[in-house]
């Protein structure tokens, strides 16, 4: 991506700038991204912190209790504006970019894989690479 792209949550009090590239594009079908997320899969993109800047506004942070990984979330209208994984990464919804974007994702941040697709609760047809945990494993191959 050329240009920084600016997100904003739903009421507008945070704008967030995204820099750089994407270190991963991923539809996450894993558990604690259900379970944290409350979505069944989780499309997102994950940057490395510098290139993720909260431009106006501030965001509360809500920690797991249990796993390593937090979510920052908008005090006004409660929207998920990145989580932070166990790498550090910053994860952005996809749903942010594309809202920008009239609802079409930009080619440069559409999925590119299924992450821990053994343990998803719908079946996604799509051509994508499908990894049954994480994208150094197994790929899931269709009967």
């Amino acid at each position: 991506m050329a240009e920084p792209i600016s997100i904003q949550c739903l009421c507008g009090a945070v704008h967030i700038e995204l820099s750089g590239e994407p270190a991963a594009r991923a539809n996450c079908h894993c558990g604690s991204c259900r379970d944290f997320y409350g979505t069944p899969m989780l499309s997102a993109t994950a940057w490395p912190a510098s290139s993720v800047r909260i431009a106006k506004g501030a965001v509360v942070t809500f920690a797991h209790p249990a796993k390593q990984m937090s979510r920052a979330f908008c005090a006004g209208c409660g929207e998920t504006m990145f989580g932070v994984n166990r790498l550090d990464m910053r994860v952005v919804p996809n749903s942010l970019a594309a809202r920008v974007s009239d609802g079409d994702l930009p080619a440069s941040l559409r999925p590119t894989m299924h992450l821990f697709y053994r343990h998803r609760v719908v079946d996604i047809d799509d051509r994508l690479v499908k990894y049954l945990d994480g994208w150094d494993g197994s790929e899931f191959l269709p009967a």
